[in-house]
């Protein structure tokens, strides 16, 4: 079988973002444990604001960036979301990104890696996000793995500043991949009807 493909998807487009550190870091996890990943940044997408969902344009008329983002999703065994919290919710350009999509989102998990300047970690954006995930049919694990002060969580590569970050995100992405196996395995037998 075929190595798994879970790619990151990163929400802030904040000029002196710091949750980018973050997804740096899920996405050296990721491929420390042998996992293919590719960082889905929407500052760098550029993501036209939410007119039409990339399943109404007409086949073959939608711009580029989203006929690059559904090859890629349709592709995924899962997906990472690492999501600030922005007065008490998730990022405005997060949002956006997700919503473009719909079905190629189907049946794969998702784990959410949530962060915050302050020290709940971004668990109430989280909360959104769960249900919006939800909405837009992924299975969401039931671990959450929240980082509080992420200005002082990593260098700018990614690397933690405390050891105790990557230890305990261990457990964690073992959760998430148990879920992208499992899911890819009943994919592969087939789904229900929608």
């Amino acid at each position: 079988m075929s190595e798994l493909f879970v790619p990151v998807i990163y929400g802030s487009v904040r000029t002196e973002r710091q949750g980018i550190k973050a997804a740096r870091f899920v996405v050296r996890e990721l491929e420390g444990r042998g996992i293919r990943t590719e960082l889905i940044d929407p500052k760098e997408r550029k993501l036209p604001l939410l007119d039409c969902m990339y399943k109404e344009y007409p086949p073959g008329q939608a711009p580029t960036v989203l006929e690059d983002l559904a090859a890629i999703f349709r592709s995924a065994d899962g997906f990472a979301i690492v999501s600030g919290e922005y007065n008490h919710g998730i990022p405005p350009a997060l949002k956006n990104l997700l919503d473009h999509f719909l079905e190629e989102y189907f049946w794969r998990p998702a784990a959410i890696v949530c962060y915050s300047g302050g020290r709940f970690g971004g668990v109430r954006a989280a909360m959104q996000l769960r249900m919006t995930l939800a909405e837009l049919g992924m299975v969401t694990i039931p671990s959450l793995f929240p980082i509080p002060h992420v200005q002082n969580a990593f260098d700018d590569e990614g690397t933690p500043a405390q050891a105790y970050t990557g230890e305990s995100f261990k457990p964690f992405l073992d959760e998430f991949l148990w879920y992208a196996n499992a899911l890819r395995e009943a994919r592969r037998v087939g789904v229900p009807e929608s």
